[in-house]
């Protein structure tokens, strides 16, 4: 894998387009795995956050695929995915910010009454491990930022529906993008702020682990609210 040094700091964009170059010529092979994350940082010269970053803006793309715990791995390219723009080049103005959140509150409150209903004890299992690894890591940016997506994917997986998975997928994918570019510090280093979604997450676990839809949906549509007015709060005007 050929790699080309970046020495600005503000370069997932550009690190996000050198890789999606290889995938597209066919340097990099369907189904190839990536070089770990710490090794592409190392190839790059940028931080582990900006790498992140970059390999979400390529799964938004629909070049990538990203397997917790395993890696990433290009994925089969059709011709539609090719000329699929980063979601950020939209410039998160408020009224794209205010769409992806009304679709968001739309398909993940339904999801949660889904997932109440459907849960399997493996599932609880998996969210009851993310919401302790919430509280462990109250006020740790790196960590708020991969547990609550991690939530959000988990909770999308346990209502046991392939196609809300792969909407949620998209969506939650799109939304880190927005807090990144709207001062992500207001939602996760901050640990009053970090508290509070945390607490926010564990109520919506506690009601899918019941079997309540309502309580889930509940809970859900209050922690979106809190997320909906962080956002709308750093929007550009």
């Amino acid at each position: 894998m050929d790699i080309q040094k970046i020495s600005s700091r503000k370069i997932y964009e550009v690190i996000a387009d050198q890789i999606k170059e290889q995938i597209i010529s066919g340097q990099l092979k369907p189904g190839e795995k990536l070089p770990s994350a710490k090794e592409l940082s190392e190839r790059f010269q940028v931080g582990r956050s900006t790498l992140r970053e970059a390999l979400s803006a390529l799964k938004a793309m629909g070049l990538v695929e990203i397997h917790q715990g395993e890696g990433s791995y290009v994925r089969s390219i059709e011709s539609q995915d090719v000329d699929l723009p980063l979601f950020d080049a939209l410039l998160m103005n408020r009224e794209t910010v205010i769409e992806l959140i009304e679709a968001r509150k739309a398909l993940e409150i339904s999801n949660a009454a889904l997932a109440a209903e459907k849960r399997n004890a493996e599932d609880i299992a998996k969210l009851e491990e993310i919401i302790r690894n919430m509280e462990n890591f109250l006020g740790n940016e790196q960590e708020g930022e991969r547990s609550d997506l991690l939530f959000h994917l988990t909770l999308a997986q346990a209502a046991h529906n392939s196609i809300m998975a792969r909407m949620i997928d998209s969506i939650s994918t799109q939304m880190q993008t927005a807090i990144r570019e709207t001062r992500r510090l207001q939602m996760y280093a901050n640990k009053t702020v970090s508290k509070q979604l945390w607490e926010e997450h564990k109520a919506i676990f506690e009601a899918i682990r019941d079997q309540e839809p309502a309580a889930a949906q509940e809970a859900m549509r209050r922690h979106l609210f809190h997320v909906e007015q962080v956002l709308l709060k750093f929007l550009k005007k």
